[in-house]
């Protein structure tokens, strides 16, 4: 491991009586989080009588569960894992259940716990809730690669055809049978040897329009640029699927900047087990999903939260 490696994995390791950070053991720029267990049951005991409708229904029990997670762990957990989230070194972690439980619905209220404490999630429109839980079966009949489980789900970051900020994600594995495949597949953008010649490209803050397909329940039509400042870094906004150039030129640069991504050796291949999450910045990682292999019974569902920081 490099110097540099080493520096990436240290930055916010520590042991608190609530939860220790780790460096991921895959990826040299992410941080796993582990968590005591017993106070992880006594969340989940506290919440035993809500469910996700409560969540759905209530907004301000998104925040309950928040503070009272943060409490359990320690005042600090709320401040590391917002850290990490910003920190353009790293800008993304693992976290999960550790068994404690196996039932989806408390899936949801640990992921709307963690995320709150970062911010406030997004309406999804696709399914009308501020979460997203969709399956990835052995056939399909949908309108894009979300749901194809035999199709490379090409690298992209979320939100580019919705007409606010989507600051940062976190993917959920909350049921997987009959599943070989499939890993997630992430790119931090400095880690992308060709960022600098996409980035500095005419095309690059050219304002491309995105439109979703009818599956996504959006009819609003947005123009992004793919590459953007925030924090005088380079961010991007980019996914093949619902992008419309208007010339041969610009269709070649968007196919060049794909292909080039997909191609990366820095693009690396993440299993995540259920009962797992990922959370990264939006911003500056795009994420997408291996091919499954065949199998008739193939199932994984997954829940999606996106969202913006909080300003405070």
């Amino acid at each position: 491991m490099s110097v540099l490696e080493k520096a990436f994995n240290q930055k916010f390791v520590q042991k608190q009586a609530g939860y220790e950070v780790k460096p991921h053991p895959i990826h040299k720029r992410m941080y796993h989080i582990e968590l005591n267990e017993d106070r992880l049951r006594e969340f989940f005991d506290f919440f035993a009588k809500d469910n996700p409708q409560t969540l759905e229904y209530i907004p301000y029990m998104r925040y309950i569960m928040a503070g009272k997670l943060n409490e359990l762990l320690g005042s600090s957990f709320q401040d590391t894992i917002r850290a990490i989230l910003h920190d353009r070194e790293s800008g993304a972690f693992t976290i999960g259940v550790q068994g404690v439980t196996t039932d989806p619905d408390e899936f949801v209220k640990f992921a709307t716990a963690i995320t709150h404490n970062v911010g406030t999630a997004n309406f999804d429109a696709m399914t009308g809730k501020f979460y997203a839980r969709f399956t990835v079966k052995h056939t399909d009949a949908s309108d894009s690669y979300l749901r194809q489980a035999y199709r490379l789900f090409t690298l992209h970051t979320d939100g580019t055809f919705v007409d606010e900020p989507t600051d940062w994600l976190l993917m959920m594995k909350m049921q997987e049978k009959n599943a070989v495949g499939g890993e997630s597949r992430l790119l931090h953008l400095d880690d992308w040897e060709d960022l600098e010649k996409f980035s500095k490209h005419p095309l690059a803050s050219y304002k491309f329009t995105y439109k979703a397909p009818p599956s996504k329940n959006v009819q609003q039509i947005v123009q992004r640029s793919t590459f953007f400042q925030h924090n005088n870094q380079t961010c991007i906004c980019f996914i093949d699927q619902f992008v419309y150039p208007e010339t041969i030129e610009q269709a070649k640069y968007l196919k060049d900047l794909s292909d080039s991504m997909e191609n990366s050796p820095s693009t690396h291949a993440l299993k995540l087990p259920v009962g797992d999450l990922i959370m990264c910045n939006n911003l500056f990682w795009v994420h997408g999903r291996a091919p499954f292999e065949e199998h008739p019974d193939l199932f994984r569902e997954l829940m999606r939260q996106r969202g913006v920081f909080a300003q405070f």
